[in-house]
């Protein structure tokens, strides 16, 4: 659009349509000061806009159709969606469009939602399962800000005020910082509908995320009176946009797919050292990241690690039907997300954001290509003894 905005779409023979707004702006453009705004800003615009008043009756709108109505704030973007059968087209892009583009941020909700996020905040910190991963991320990134969680601090949250809040959203929630995906059985002048909704979009110019070099990685650990303990370990990879991040893709699959991957046969299903075992590769813009996670009784944890560079090492030989076998796993599950409107609404957007939405189509022939020399070759680039770690031990 002439305001800056981007529209992706993808019609399909569906009864439902998912309409999104991805929002170019996420806890890595965050200081440690206001950690978590990006979030508090999320809650906040489900608390009333121009025409509506409070959460329960902007969820219901959609609700009371058989909708669904969500967002979600990462370290890169924060998304908000609607789905509903396709005859409600134009209720959820007039709703959605109020969100973002006119919300109040009323005072009267704004204590109320400031104690459901620092109780978010402590679940989290309850959780181990959860608290893991914010020992990890900042294991692996440091102080650079992919290592602050993004829901944020008690401290930077408990002082943020509406004006703060306020002023993050007209900064940000602007048409150059906006992508609008649609996907799903949506009518044929739609784009026309979307230009015209969000035709009053602020302008203004946006501030991309944050160059910094990235630390050392660190080992962390904590104590607490617990039955298991958990482990996660890993590495930084690639960006999306580097050819690699998509070997990465296979690499985990062999390594972690369901509850054939080679790490959960060889910790769970050989030796029975762990319940949950997996191993996760995420891709952004900016930066990747590739983990490997459980849980067990802390005695194990040497043994485990053995195990798990035995695997790294593997992949440096691997037979070519290992490969197929694993490029066959995310080629099935791609085809199973395409079932899904919000699957590839979302996917639209990350990878407009990344670089071009067609690159969603493109994704399948990039996994083809990869080779057994192109497994080899990076697993022994990045899979060395210096990696990072983050553990929750119990006491004993």
């Amino acid at each position: 659009m002439n305001n800056g905005l981007t529209i992706v779409s993808k019609q399909m023979d569906s009864p439902i349509v998912c309409l999104q707004v991805t929002v170019k702006t996420g806890s890595d453009q965050e200081s440690l000061e206001n950690n978590g705004i990006a979030h508090f800003v999320e809650h906040m615009l489900f608390e009333g806009t121009e025409k509506r008043d409070g959460a329960r009756a902007i969820s219901n709108e959609i609700e009371a159709i058989g909708g669904d109505i969500n967002a979600y704030t990462s370290n890169q973007r924060t998304c908000y969606y609607i789905k509903v059968p396709r005859e409600h087209f134009m209720l959820a892009l007039n709703l959605l469009s109020d969100l973002v583009m006119r919300s109040v941020f009323p005072d009267k909700y704004l204590e109320k939602e400031r104690k459901v996020i620092l109780k978010e905040i402590n679940l989290h910190r309850d959780e181990p399962r959860s608290h893991q991963w914010v020992l990890f991320q900042r294991a692996l990134f440091g102080t650079h800000a992919a290592g602050r969680a993004t829901y944020g601090t008690v401290k930077a949250v408990s002082g943020m005020s509406r004006e703060d809040l306020f002023a993050f959203y007209e900064q940000h929630y602007v048409a150059e910082s906006m992508i609008v995906s649609v996907a799903g059985g949506f009518p044929g002048d739609a784009i026309k509908r979307i230009e015209h909704a969000f035709g009053g979009c602020r302008e203004s110019a946006v501030s991309g995320f944050p160059k910094s070099s990235f630390p050392v990685y660190t080992h962390l650990n904590e104590k607490r009176k617990m039955n298991n303990s958990y482990f996660v370990m890993g590495y930084r990879t690639v960006a999306r946009g580097d050819q690699d991040s998509y070997v990465f893709d296979v690499i985990r699959s062999i390594l972690g797919r369901g509850q054939s991957g080679a790490i959960f046969e060889e910790i769970r299903n050989k030796r029975g050292l762990a319940y949950e075992v997996g191993v996760h590769h995420d891709a952004l813009k900016e930066y990747g990241y590739l983990a490997i996670y459980l849980n067990t009784h802390k005695k194990h944890f040497d043994t485990c690690l053995s195990v798990i560079f035995a695997e790294f090492k593997k992949l440096e030989s691997l037979s070519q039907e290992e490969l197929d076998d694993a490029k066959g796993f995310l080629m099935g599950q791609y085809v199973l997300d395409q079932e899904d409107t919000q699957s590839i609404a979302d996917g639209l957007a990350f990878w407009e954001m990344v670089k071009d939405a067609r690159l969603a189509d493109e994704y399948l022939k990039h996994i083809s290509h990869v080779t057994l020399k192109d497994i080899a070759r990076v697993a022994k680039k990045f899979f060395t003894r210096d990696y990072a770690m983050a553990t929750i031990e119990q006491r004993e």
